[in-house]
């Protein structure tokens, strides 16, 4: 078996392979050769955690995978992660257990490349600046994929916490060297959003970041933080003033995007309003930006497939230039 840690994906596998990778799994699973069982999750409430359990396959690459993650909250206060996770990769000819993959970074790229992935699609052709709402560690993906599929002048960022935007202003020069425009940290995120064609939000807010007011038309939202019922980055304001709104998958929005989730119970908004997913979007089942007027959101939630196709390309890729570290098991 091969194991691999995040610091060897890092050095193997880019933003721009996941893009590429992920508009095959879209189209993968839109021809329905992908199985994507619902997750297993177990609860441990004596210590407010969960372990959460996601299975796939994909018949075109062959390999099965799940993806394990632990969520412990009160893990910082014994110096542990709160958040942990890995990827058991497994061949669908024969059976056998392949890899084991550290799978916080691949879940942080692989959402970025699908929201790259909707901004390819969604924002403006020549979009040139993009907000960044909430800058911790998923933000980074977010931001390279932006830049990967468009080319951007300006960046500005906003946090609660201004030293989390300073820190994350100096990962940008560290992950995108090439990036020769402005950043700018601004005091209040209207003030951000009103100023861009792009807004990133990922944050785990509970409440709306931005007031759907401060929207310029044209802009185009990947909103990547909220992932529960009762979470909402994005307020219903914003979502009535989108033209289209497209999903990584509608099960999965219905059951755990509060961004959507709230609008719909309040009789706001109805699922049914949905432009459709981004498979069909990538496909070109269904058609992206037709002005430089409509405002457009792509709200992703995630789903195990996803995981399954960087894993495997990462497997893949490692292989042949000899990277990672071979055990007997």
């Amino acid at each position: 078996m091969l194991i691999l840690s995040e610091s060897q994906i890092r050095s193997l596998y880019s933003m721009s392979d996941a893009i590429q990778d992920l508009e095959a799994a879209l189209i993968h699973n839109l021809d329905g050769k992908v199985m994507n069982p619902h997750r297993t999750v177990l609860d441990f409430p004596e210590k407010e955690a969960s372990a959460l359990y996601m299975p796939s396959s994909m018949e075109p690459v062959g390999k099965s995978a799940v993806k394990v993650v632990t969520i412990f909250p009160q893990n910082p206060s014994v110096g542990k992660k709160t958040t942990q996770g890995v990827i058991l990769l497994s061949d669908t000819e024969n059976g056998e257990h392949l890899a084991c993959i550290n799978a916080s970074y691949l879940t942080r790229l692989r959402t970025g490349a699908v929201s790259g992935i909707a901004t390819k699609h969604l924002a403006k052709k020549d979009a040139s600046s993009v907000a960044v709402i909430g800058t911790g560690a998923m933000a980074e993906e977010q931001l390279q994929a932006v830049l990967e599929v468009r080319e951007i002048k300006e960046i500005m960022l906003y946090n609660r916490t201004k030293e989390k935007t300073r820190m994350f202003e100096k990962r940008i020069e560290e992950l995108s060297p090439g990036y020769t425009g402005s950043i700018a940290i601004m005091d209040h995120p209207d003030q951000a959003v009103s100023k861009a064609d792009i807004v990133i939000c990922a944050t785990r807010s509970e409440t709306p970041v931005f007031s759907g007011r401060s929207l310029q038309p044209g802009t185009h939202i990947n909103g990547v933080g909220s992932y529960l019922p009762h979470m909402q980055e994005v307020g219903e304001e914003t979502v009535l003033k989108c033209s289209k709104i497209v999903v990584d998958t509608i099960e999965g929005v219905k059951n755990e995007a509060g961004d959507l989730i709230i609008p719909a119970e309040k009789g706001l908004w109805n699922f049914s309003h949905l432009h459709g997913e981004l498979g069909e979007l990538a496909s070109g089942k269904i058609i992206g930006r037709e002005d430089n007027e409509e405002i457009t959101f792509f709200k992703s939630v995630g789903i195990a497939y996803f995981d399954l196709a960087v894993a495997a390309a990462v497997y893949e890729k490692a292989l042949k230039i000899g990277v990672g570290t071979q055990v007997e098991i």
